[in-house]
């Protein structure tokens, strides 16, 4: 039989990684990270747990990519640090997936395969074919992949645009021909299964650009995310048409214009561009900058041209700032953060909410209904999205006609076996999340986070004991370091009181000294957040330190 299980990104937006089994042979597709939330304090990112692939790993054959977003392809060098495996996927995939490599001084061992959209490729008992599809990031496609129990097309990220600026369309008519072979199951994109409509026209967004090149009197700043190459292209052209010169900014930026240039999909004149030395040579009104920091991110270009804290931008009166991005949720108070300082430094500001200055990668209720009504799944499973995202595409589908029985929510874990052009569910296997810490890699779990937001919510109160070895006799102290939970001068009332109750500890277990500390400590913990509690309403986090001498 034929098996489907998603081992991230069903339920979640990030961590995309689905695994096809059929006999002996595992096909990986994407694998993505997901950046940390709010409840996860000094995580740097979030990878899926490859649990089940550790378990089979004398099955994996290969990782197909459908396109160069992190979260389809940020957990690449983790995974391939385990299971050097073939990776497949478009050109422009390959190279920003080589940057990552790079980094991690995998690049010389990894096995990446070039294929570009048409192309069939055989692996063990699949077939796949890459179908383009027109996404916010270049060399996106979709997958057909064959198999002994059926066809399954998965669509990969997309949205239908009749207009492309870029010219990589959607090929509706590939999608199509699977659907009159007849197609087994579809797995589509639900990131927009709630918005009613088609998705907005890059020809539209490039309309509302132009309104403000055309307007403004001054320097012009675009913020947009460093793989949106089209949209970069955009600003470009338009830079051109109206006599601007083009500065990038951002690291992430300047790496992903000059991969995109390399490889064909990036196109303006040497002399277009200009450094940041440059810059000043220049007026004003003659001047395009392109960076990175339309989240608001702390460290992009933008939040530190905000800041002050640029080398050679500094935002000024008469400066026209765009934000052409989406607010992703989480980063709405860092975005309106750097819009509010935007507008305290004279700043004109653009952003979604009052312009149409961005438009969704991702295909809305009337696209997605035109693909399952040219694919004609007999089952369907919608992927990528939150729960919600994910039901309201199983509604859809069944307004198309699908019948009920035929329509599979899984989520992670689940196990879809294909049989005999039947579909069940199989039980589940292992998923979860890794998180990633510096260096440490899937050491820090609940309780250290939970740790973590203590300290960050009410401090660290720390005791210092020094006792004689022989007689038990306080040698020093108790003393006492607070941190970030009061202000030692202003609340020494506290801290005196604090000390006392360490002392009616020591006076009530001294015999325990002798034959297990870890009790004293324990009771000293205990009794000093009862007393922080009662006194202050605080709880914060309470280590003794006892040292014999």
């Amino acid at each position: 039989m034929l098996k489907f299980i998603p081992l991230g990104g069903l339920g979640e937006i990030g961590l995309n990684i689905m695994v096809f089994e059929y006999r002996d042979s595992i096909l990986i597709v994407d694998a993505g990270l997901m950046f940390p939330e709010d409840f996860m304090p000094g995580v740097d990112l979030v990878i899926p747990d490859f649990q089940y692939l550790r378990e089979n790993h004398d099955k994996l054959c290969a990782i197909i990519l459908t396109h160069g977003h992190e979260d389809h392809i940020g957990a690449m060098p983790f995974l391939l640090r385990e299971f050097n495996l073939p990776v497949y996927g478009t050109r422009f995939t390959l190279e920003l997936l080589k940057e990552k490599l790079r980094e991690h001084k995998l690049l010389s061992i990894a096995k990446l395969t070039a294929i570009s959209p048409g192309e069939i490729l055989s692996i063990d008992d699949f077939q796949v074919e890459f179908i383009s599809v027109n996404h916010s990031i270049v060399d996106g496609v979709g997958l057909a992949i064959s198999t002994p129990e059926g066809i399954i097309v998965h669509s990969g990220d997309f949205k239908i645009d009749p207009t492309p600026v870029d010219g990589q369309a959607t090929d509706l008519a590939r999608f199509a021909a699977y659907g009159s072979k007849g197609v087994l199951a579809l797995l589509s994109d639900s990131t927009n299964a709630e918005k009613e409509g088609f998705t907005l026209s890059e020809q539209d967004v490039k309309k509302s650009l132009e309104d403000f090149f055309q307007a403004s009197r001054g320097r012009i700043i675009v913020a947009v995310f460093a793989s949106n190459i089209t949209r970069i292209q955009q600003v470009i052209n338009l830079a051109m048409k109206y006599g601007r010169k083009v500065m990038f900014s951002g690291k992430s930026m300047l790496t992903n214009v000059q991969i995109a240039r390399k490889e064909g999909f990036l196109h303006f004149p040497e002399d277009q561009e200009i450094g940041e030395k440059q810059i000043d040579q220049f007026p004003d009104d003659k001047l395009a900058i392109i960076t990175t920091g339309s989240q608001g991110e702390p460290m992009s270009a933008l939040a530190r041209m905000v800041q002050g804290a640029h080398r050679n931008i500094k935002i000024r009166q008469g400066d026209t700032v765009i934000l052409s991005s989406r607010f992703i949720p989480g980063n709405e108070r860092a975005i309106t953060a750097i819009i509010n300082k935007l507008y305290e430094q004279g700043a004109d500001v653009a952003y979604e909410k009052i312009s149409e200055i961005h438009t969704s990668g991702h295909a809305k209720r009337e696209e997605l209904k035109l693909l399952l009504g040219l694919v004609k799944p007999k089952f369907f499973v919608p992927i990528h999205g939150e729960i919600r995202h994910l039901i309201r595409h199983i509604q859809l589908a069944a307004e198309m006609g699908i019948p009920q029985d035929n329509l599979l929510l899984a989520t992670n874990g689940s196990v879809i076996c294909f049989e005999k052009q039947k579909a069940s569910f199989a039980g589940r296997v292992p998923t979860g999340r890794v998180l990633v810490d510096g260096k440490g890699l899937g050491d820090i779990g609940d309780s250290v986070l939970k740790e973590r937001r203590r300290l960050s919510e009410n401090g660290v109160f720390i005791v210092l004991l020094v006792l004689n070895q022989q007689t038990g006799d306080i040698v020093y102290g108790p003393d006492v370091i607070s941190r970030g939970f009061v202000f030692e001068e202003e609340a020494r009332y506290i801290i005196e009181d604090a000390k006392y109750v360490v002392l009616e500890v020591l006076d009530d277990e001294r015999e325990e000294l002798y034959k297990d500390e870890s009790v004293v400590k324990e009771e000293i913990k205990r009794r000093l957040a009862k007393f922080f509690h009662k006194v202050i309403e605080r709880r914060p986090v309470i280590l003794p330190l006892i040292v014999h001498v």
